[in-house]
């Protein structure tokens, strides 16, 4: 998960078309749940997940990835699910539903792009580090820190979701991008970019002062340990996120019963 693309100028923007009394995040445990198809657009794949299902889907995305392929994979890889609406996680800032700004590392065609006339059903567009926060919030002030192929960042403070792009803030000689993501862990080794890790991890919290710090994205798995008052998050949390999305809306929530947890040949690459 990557924050893409941005500047500071989106810092604190809030979740797209959601009224900002449905943004509380509260969970009924009684109801009926929509179905609903959550997107993880990511750098290197895109990744699919309908909310009565357990098992991911998947195919690779890269920097030639534009808006109409990506719909046309995701329809074929899910041709068999039947949804009522969709959730999607871009990977730079959204505004009121709509990316603002082309991600960095894929292709062009995504800002204007008419998501819900392609889907065929309503759809949410949001930041991904958001969609994958809101899939990891427990309670109090949360920083979502998503290491993977940039820097994703979101803050949830008392339920309520604020995408950020602070991985394009000026750190060192570059941003906190350059140091923490792909491109620096490929720079500068497993070794050094643990301390960067650290380094950055320390300073936003003493920047945001959060109850706690989760830290997602793929490459959180290269930490030996973990910062201080850090919890590692899971990428299928995104997914969660995504469902919460609609069912917090509808004064529902989705949290399977069992959480299946993807592993090796645990993503499908098709249906």
């Amino acid at each position: 998960m990557a924050s893409g693309s941005g500047n500071a100028s989106n810092f604190g923007t809030l979740l797209g078309a959601i009224p900002a009394h449905r943004r509380q995040i509260s969970f009924p445990k009684r109801g009926k749940l929509m179905k609903v198809l959550a997107i993880d657009v990511g750098g290197t794949h895109v990744k699919v997940l309908l909310s009565s299902e357990e098992t991911p889907r998947k195919f690779e995305s890269g920097p030639k990835l534009t808006a109409s392929e990506m719909i046309k994979g995701v329809k074929q890889i899910a041709k068999d699910w039947k949804y009522e609406a969709v959730s999607m996680g871009y990977p730079g800032p959204v505004v009121r539903n709509r990316p603002v700004l082309e991600p960095h590392n894929l292709g062009k065609g995504w800002v204007g792009f008419p998501f819900e006339r392609a889907f065929g059903c309503p759809t949410k567009v949001v930041n991904d580090a958001a969609m994958q926060a809101l899939g990891s919030y427990k309670k109090g002030r949360m920083l979502f820190l998503g290491l993977g192929t940039g820097l994703g960042t979101a803050f949830v403070a008392d339920g309520i979701v604020e995408p950020m792009e602070l991985g394009h803030l000026a750190y060192k000689k570059g941003t906190y991008e350059d140091y923490v993501g792909l491109r620096g862990l490929k720079k500068y080794g497993k070794k050094k970019w643990r301390k960067l890790v650290a380094d950055v991890v320390e300073k936003l919290s003493l920047a945001l002062e959060p109850d706690e710090i989760v830290l997602g994205g793929g490459n959180v798995k290269k930490l030996k340990v973990l910062p201080p008052h850090c919890r590692a998050g899971d990428n299928f949390n995104a997914f969660l996120g995504g469902f919460r999305l609609w069912n917090i809306e509808a004064g529902q929530n989705h949290l399977p019963a069992k959480k299946p947890i993807p592993r090796k040949s645990g993503i499908q690459k098709g249906a």
